[in-house]
């Protein structure tokens, strides 16, 4: 989506004091609008890199708002993507009307969720002035529950995919609206608006600044190397929009559990997209691997990790004949080391200023090694004399990066 607006010199940026000051004052004034009668206390900001969150208490309810400036991450916004601070506020002033904005679609599509069958979501409780507002959810998340029961790790990722066949339906994409879909969320294209460009070479000599300051540590040649061989195998790829739809951000930090484990869990932040089934596959199986790979897991609960994501994968595919077998675990390889490299290279290239999520500070330690996976992984994908085995050798390639 273009914001009309041109990228800043360096000294002119948005500060994150500006962004944060300004984003917390529009979401007081909607909240303002929405429930004049009671009182607005914005509690704790969410750390995030893509949108800004705060907890806010509105009389007696906890509920979490949302906004976007000009619908592009934090990341990108700080960098100067968006021009000077005040071109980007006179921006946003506009932004904020249009009916296609992303939180004007981001509400639409949890309300369109809200009427089927699956998956459960979290409720909307109002929406003004470019500002979200959604019902707080309690409960242990996808990723505290893969630590504490490693080894009902495919039972529990199982019933979170679960939640996504009333989208994974073939015919499923006639429930979005013309505009409603937030393509901009796809693995494939958020990939290649990141490292099929002409800033592309700047931006990844730029992954060894800020967050990342240890030298000599090849981060970004890694990535240059990983990026080259992914744009090589997209071209390998099939076409990703279909008639399904794909729930489009899976983490295990938004599925949550608010009944128990053994009840249907509730999904956070949808970002619907026109896409085979197997965009959601490959995030969920991106981020659980980033999310593991960032803990002091044991070895014995990694295994169990593991092999509960092959038992997922391979259920996907098990109808399947063998060279289709094949054929799809390619696909599904490529998309997950391109969702890697996009969250990886996103959480490297914040402003050190930018307070990061528990888990992206995490990624940024170990950036050297998960970009070494990365690295690997891509090559094995280039050997056409490798087919055999490739998903073992992948995952004990993770293992050694995990453990």
């Amino acid at each position: 989506m273009t914001t009309g607006v041109q990228a800043a010199p360096d000294l002119a940026r948005p500060t994150v004091a500006e962004v944060f000051v300004y984003a917390a004052a529009l979401i007081h004034r909607a909240a303002g609008g929405l429930w004049p009668d009671e009182p607005v206390v914005l509690e704790a900001q969410v750390p995030s890199v893509t949108g800004y969150v705060h907890r806010a208490r509105v009389g007696n309810r906890t509920l979490y708002a949302k906004t976007s400036i000009l619908g592009v991450s934090l990341v990108s916004l700080l960098r100067g993507r968006c021009g000077d601070w005040p071109a980007v506020r006179e921006a946003q002033r506009h932004y904020v009307q249009r009916p296609d904005s992303l939180l004007e679609r981001e509400a639409a599509q949890l309300l369109v969720l809200a009427n089927l069958d699956g998956p459960r979501v979290c409720a909307v409780a109002g929406a003004r002035d470019g500002v979200l507002f959604t019902e707080a959810i309690d409960g242990p998340t996808l990723g505290d529950l893969l630590l504490a029961r490693p080894e009902e790790t495919s039972i529990l990722l199982g019933r979170c995919l679960a939640e996504l066949r009333p989208l994974h339906r073939p015919g499923a994409a006639r429930r979005l609206g013309p505009g409603a879909a937030i393509g901009e969320r796809g693995i494939v294209d958020t990939f290649c608006r990141k490292f099929d460009g002409e800033d592309t070479a700047a931006y990844i000599v730029h992954l060894d600044s800020e967050q990342w300051r240890r030298e000599g540590e090849p981060v970004a040649e890694l990535v240059r190397g990983s990026v080259r061989r992914l744009l090589a195998l997209r071209e390998t790829l099939p076409a990703t929009v279909g008639t399904t739809l794909a729930y489009g951000d899976l983490k295990p930090e938004h599925v949550l559990f608010p009944d128990g484990p053994d009840r249907r869990p509730v999904l956070l932040d949808p970002g619907l997209l026109r896409a085979s089934p197997l965009v959601d596959l490959a995030k969920l199986l991106s981020r659980t691997v980033l999310f593991i790979a960032t803990r002091r897991t044991n070895p014995v609960a990694v295994r169990f990790i593991l092999d509960g994501l092959a038992v997922v994968a391979r259920a996907q595919v098990g109808h399947l004949s063998l060279a289709d077998r094949r054929a799809v675990l390619r696909y599904l390889l490529v998309l997950w080391l391109m969702d890697t490299l996009n969250i990886v290279t996103t959480h490297l290239s914040a402003p050190a200023a930018l307070p990061l999520p528990a888990l992206g500070a995490a990624v940024v330690k170990r950036a050297v090694p998960v970009c070494s996976l990365v690295d690997a992984v891509s090559a094995d994908l280039m050997d056409p004399t490798g087919r055999r085995g490739r998903g073992d050798r992948t995952l004990a390639r993770i293992a050694e990066v995990i453990v």
